[in-house]
């Protein structure tokens, strides 16, 4: 029993909100701008990261011929999404080094559709570092494969809307430019004051 309420006391459901994680670095933007590869570079460097959960879940959904699938049902897959979301920045609370996150909870909110609050409720109590990190569109490096079938006008279309949501909940947004991982790299630990 003592161990449990040990383990209680230090729950994150126990904790104030909402939760702010200066460590927690968000990295979003367009769709096929080079994010995923900035990410893994990260982890190569010896950064922690924390991958897109909707491209896990595409795959799995195909596996299991599941409708949550963004083409198919959109709903679906946010939900999924956003639970994922939510877990992820739970697990790493208490963490002390920097973690580098690909996309998070804001990227779930839908202002075009009415959404349920609790998506809203979710990005206000789980607050990352106040500075986020966007790719831009970048038409030369944007591909389509099994789990992105939008084109990239759509890919626009979501970084304006990334821009709007980010902005309006207090982040400050910086534009990664459009140069080399390794440059884009040094460029995000430059920002954030951390040396190689």
């Amino acid at each position: 029993m003592e161990f449990i309420n040990a383990h209680l006391k230090e729950s994150i459901y126990l904790k104030k909100f909402p939760i702010e994680q200066e460590n927690f670095i968000v990295i979003s933007g367009c769709s096929g701008g080079g994010k995923s590869t900035l990410i893994a570079e990260l982890s190569r460097q010896g950064f922690l990261v924390v991958q897109e959960p909707g491209r896990q879940i595409v795959k799995e959904q195909m596996v299991i011929d599941g409708d949550a699938l963004p083409w198919l049902n959109f709903d679906k897959f946010l939900e999924l999404a956003l639970s994922r979301y939510v877990y992820n920045y739970n697990s790493l609370v208490g963490t002390q080094q920097l973690v580098f996150f690909d996309r998070s909870i804001v990227d779930a909110l839908q202002y075009t559709t009415n959404q349920p609050e609790y998506f809203k409720n979710a990005a206000n109590q789980f607050r990352y570092n106040s500075t986020v990190f966007l790719v831009p569109p970048w038409e030369e490096l944007y591909a389509n494969d099994a789990e992105r079938k939008h084109d990239f006008n759509e890919a626009k279309k979501e970084f304006e809307e990334l821009l709007i949501k980010y902005a309006d909940l207090g982040y400050e947004i910086v534009l990664i430019p459009k140069v080399d991982t390794q440059q884009r790299v040094k460029f995000i630990l430059k920002k954030l004051g951390v040396s190689l």
